[in-house]
């Protein structure tokens, strides 16, 4: 019998059992997929939200800066990389300028300090690279960039290190309400446990009614992304937005904590299942849209397409706490700003859970820290030296991939960490292996034999996109698109 069982290993789902592991509890979290982060976690436009942009009103206002302001000290404990950058939301219409007041004001009933509106000439000594034209902007100086699903691996680790069960390919299929538990059904059996904790996704509406009568619906909505190699994002030194539409803030353009520029992501809300492909065509209009932002944008360096979906609730808020049922707690619809409130959802589960009836003794054992797996290159080393380590026998330093100069020693420690890694992604998101120009080109069948040596298994050899049946735009596609077009 657990005290706590969660359901969903995204970012959500494992802050709020890293919470936990700090008490004297038995909490297990059951995912269905073969590793932690593969919703919408891994794929998200890895900001650091201001907390300036949801209403006062909703949930999600009253948390993002809630969440923002414990990521300092969460990446000062768990290493998954954040960079306090600032953040601009620039328009070049100066009748703009009041809603801009507007969201100005709103953050500030969010709680913000450290918002302050910027002219032509102060945006651009913040950014000399930004449009010209650009008229004013809102600027948030705690706002900054992470790592998602380094950040979500990070916080899975240290919950596992903490004594938490971690159920990996495990879906749900039933949940019964028994006298004072619950007993959850899966193909590998069932579990009891005394609360239930739903951090589900875009399957949580689902499995909220399975104890619950329907009061919500979750809807997927796809966001398309255009990353370019490392070393572009260099181009800015913020986050920068364009301005917000009711579909959600617009197109970004932004560096990734690990030095890529990204852009993205467009918006649309899907009828059917989760198709998680992507279309040259959206890719081609959030390239036109981000040269609003900056001109300094090379298609020859892009490098990937992405889509990722999140979970969009009926509500347009999050559903965070208690339900019907008693001792069920959810966290659906927990869209963007979701990675950046997270460690206040975490904290809000944590104070409902204690309201119900459990009992938050600390725990004298935990450890709140967890080592770095890789930590940010701000220099490559230089080719000739890298490609000396490629083809040596079998030791620490032997290069695996060389776009991002990951060796066999930081891919063994990655899967030695308490959660298995059996897929070449799960490799990748932990060390960036196959992240670079060639995009796994060289050095996926070498990350496979290191998995097959390590834990005596076969895996196929399969990417995530693979496995899933979905179509990438690749490089060559996209910038023959732009040389038809451009």
């Amino acid at each position: 019998m657990y005290d706590v069982l969660i359901i969903g290993a995204g970012v959500v789902g494992l802050a709020t059992a890293r919470r936990l592991s700090r008490y004297k509890l038995s909490v297990a979290v059951l995912e269905k997929e073969p590793d932690v982060a593969m919703g919408a976690t891994k794929a998200n436009s890895a900001i650091v939200h201001g907390g300036y942009a949801e209403a006062h009103e909703k949930t999600k206002g009253r948390l993002c800066y809630q969440g923002r302001i414990q990521f300092a000290q969460l990446d000062r404990e768990l290493h998954f990389g954040f960079e306090e950058t600032g953040s601009l939301v620039v328009t070049t219409d100066p009748a703009d300028l009041p809603k801009l007041e507007a969201m100005l004001e709103n953050g500030r009933k969010n709680g913000l300090p450290d918002l302050e509106i910027l002219n032509r000439e102060q945006i651009l000594a913040l950014e000399p690279n930004v449009n010209p034209q650009a008229a004013y902007a809102l600027y948030c100086r705690g706002a900054g960039v992470c790592s998602p699903y380094e950040m979500a691996i990070a916080l899975g680790e240290n919950a596992v290190h903490n004594g938490v069960r971690l159920y990996l390919s495990t879906p749900v299929t039933s949940i019964r309400k028994e006298e004072s538990s619950f007993t959850v059904e899966t193909p590998k059996g069932s579990l009891q446990s005394r609360f239930v904790v739903n951090c589900a996704g875009l399957g949580s509406a689902q499995v909220d009614q399975m104890v619950n009568p329907p009061t919500f619906a979750i809807h997927p909505r796809s966001g398309e992304y255009l990353l370019f190699a490392r070393g572009t994002g260099k181009v800015l030194n913020t986050v920068v937005f364009q301005m917000p539409s009711k579909m959600g803030k617009g197109i970004l353009v932004t560096r990734t904590y690990h030095g890529n520029l990204l852009l993205g992501p467009d918006a649309i809300d899907e009828d059917g299942p989760v198709d998680r492909s992507t279309h040259v065509e959206r890719l081609w209009q959030i390239y036109q849209a981000g040269l609003q932002t900056t001109d300094k944008i090379d298609p020859n360096q892009f490098i990937r397409s992405f889509t990722g979906v999140r979970p969009v609730a009926s509500t347009d808020d999050f559903l965070v706490g208690a339900t019907q049922t008693p001792g069920f707690l959810n966290a659906a619809g927990i869209q963007s700003p979701g990675l950046t409130s997270s460690p206040a959802i975490a904290d809000l589960l944590t104070e409902e859970l204690a309201a119900q009836g459990l009992a938050l003794e600390e725990d004298p054992s935990y450890d709140p820290y967890r080592k770095p797996i890789i930590s940010r290159k701000e220099q490559m080393r230089p080719f000739a030296q890298v490609n000396a380590l490629v083809d040596v026998p079998s030791c620490p330093e032997k290069i695996i991939c060389r776009c991002e100069q990951v060796e066999e020693g930081t891919i063994l420690d990655a899967l030695r960490r308490g959660i298995p890694v059996t897929t070449v992604d799960g490799v990748k998101r932990r060390t960036r292996a196959s992240m670079g120009f060639c995009q796994g080109t060289f050095c996926r069948p070498r990350i496979q034999a290191l998995v097959e040596r390590e834990y005596g298994i076969s895996i196929d050899g399969l990417t995530d996109v693979e496995r899933e049946g979905a179509s990438r735009v690749t490089r060559q596609e996209f910038v023959a698109y732009w040389k038809a077009h451009g």
